[in-house]
């Protein structure tokens, strides 16, 4: 189960965020370092997963609905296309243990390894 995090606060809306796409189990907002001209985070509203591996173990579908919803952002801001990039542990880079979804495109920064 995923820890107490600034996802989850998030999600349950005690820290609020522009939200730029909603459903029952999923959020998404603007990323606040963004590394591309679009880099959106797509969160589900659970923090009981902690990574991507996780959440395709115990919900395919929740992972599902987060690419849905993903493509649907990107439809409407790139065209339709788009990275999508999930972090699986600390060594790849994963700072927030909340399951999450960096959906980026135009261009990337210099050097940007997308992190948390």
């Amino acid at each position: 189960m995923a820890q107490d995090t600034i996802f989850g606060k998030i999600a349950s809306g005690e820290i609020p965020v522009e939200i730029l796409a909603e459903t029952d189990r999923v959020i998404a907002f603007p990323d606040i370092a963004p590394q591309a001209a679009m880099h959106i985070l797509v969160i589900p509203k659970t923090a009981e997963y902690e990574n991507v591996a996780e959440l395709a173990a115990g919900d395919p579908e929740l992972l599902a609905e987060m690419i849905t919803v993903a493509k649907r952002l990107a439809d409407e801001r790139s065209n339709g296309e788009f990275r999508i990039i999930f972090n699986n542990g600390a060594s790849a880079g994963q700072t927030v243990f909340h399951v999450h979804a960096h959906v980026l495109a135009g261009d990337l920064g210099e050097g940007s390894l997308v992190g948390a």
